[in-house]
């Protein structure tokens, strides 16, 4: 059995500090757990819930986030809960034991157009990945077992994961009318089986390259610091734009900001990349909102890869 590793990540919300592992700790389900009673199907809430500051405790696919009280600041006992954490996951104890997780939960997803006439996203009713994970070949989906059985479609160009749902990018050799209900059904079914989206392995992208595509290895999760006008930036796409983006079954990333001709470069991914309208979202929206919102710092935005 592998060792597991913890990530501490600090979130927008003071209070809450996510323990990121480097293994899938729950798959289609999440949990969230308000006390000890509740969190009942959980030992490992459980004995979070004995330290006395935890008010909150979530579990989703490879994280685990705590809510504080505001009795102690993160900085001084993040370390002693992500090593209590680290502790139990290595002694090999279950993270969930409720029978009734492990019981078949019907499963529904329906297709939806998306600005990219290419592209169709397929939303389900649970969640499938936490993050964003895009796959431009099947040798890129090598870890990701739904995306690697999507490419064998023949008509299947690319695949985006992110949130609930799935979107397709197709070649032109097929219209949409003829192939989403063979897609949509096909998700469906491999998500009600029980097969995995993800493996553990991708989980490790971010911090490895060189094993394939993963869309926050790009720049969200570089190393380097970010200046002050680069963190606006990326406050602004997170809060104004990705939520729009995501409901048309895109992704945007900030790659770099270039002060001497003030230009920001974005990356583009799953129905935005391509996208006919693309330039007109770059050009009418993000653009003008980020002149308007930084003050004269922002003369263009283009994107570098979509």
């Amino acid at each position: 059995m592998s060792q597991f590793n913890i990530e501490i990540s600090e979130t927008s919300n003071q209070n809450i500090v996510k323990f990121i592992s480097n293994s899938f700790l729950t798959r289609a389900t999440s949990y969230e757990f308000k006390n000890i009673d509740e969190a009942k199907p959980s030992p490992l809430a459980q004995q979070l819930f004995c330290l006395p500051f935890v008010k909150t405790v979530y579990i989703s696919q490879n994280f685990i986030a705590i809510e504080k009280y505001s009795i102690v600041e993160w900085k001084d006992v993040q370390e002693q809960v992500a090593d209590s954490i680290l502790e139990y996951l290595n002694a090999g104890k279950p993270v969930i034991t409720e029978t009734d997780a492990l019981k078949k939960i019907p499963v529904s997803v329906y297709a939806e157009s998306t600005p990219n006439p290419s592209v169709m996203k397929f939303i389900a009713n649970k969640p499938l990945a936490t993050g964003t994970f895009e796959f431009k070949n099947i040798d890129d989906a090598i870890h990701s077992p739904l995306a690697k059985a999507l490419f064998n479609f023949p008509f299947v160009k690319e695949v985006f994961i992110s949130a609930n749902y799935v979107s397709v990018m197709k070649f032109n050799v097929a219209e949409w009318q003829e192939i989403s209900m063979e897609i949509r059904e096909f998700i469906r079914k491999f998500i009600e089986d029980g097969k995995p989206v993800l493996n553990d392995e991708i989980l490790n992208k971010v911090n490895n390259p060189e094993m394939g595509s993963s869309s926050e290895k790009a720049t969200e999760n570089n190393t380097k610091p970010h200046t002050d006008i680069e963190k606006e930036i990326i406050s602004i796409l997170d809060e104004y734009v990705k939520p729009a983006v995501a409901s048309d079954g895109g992704h945007i990333l900030f790659d770099s900001y270039n002060v001497d001709t003030k230009t920001v470069k974005v990356i583009l991914q799953g129905a935005c990349s391509g996208c006919p309208s693309s330039t007109i979202t770059l050009k009418n929206g993000i653009e003008t909102m980020l002149k308007e919102m930084l003050h004269g710092q922002v003369n263009s935005v283009v994107a570098v890869n979509g």
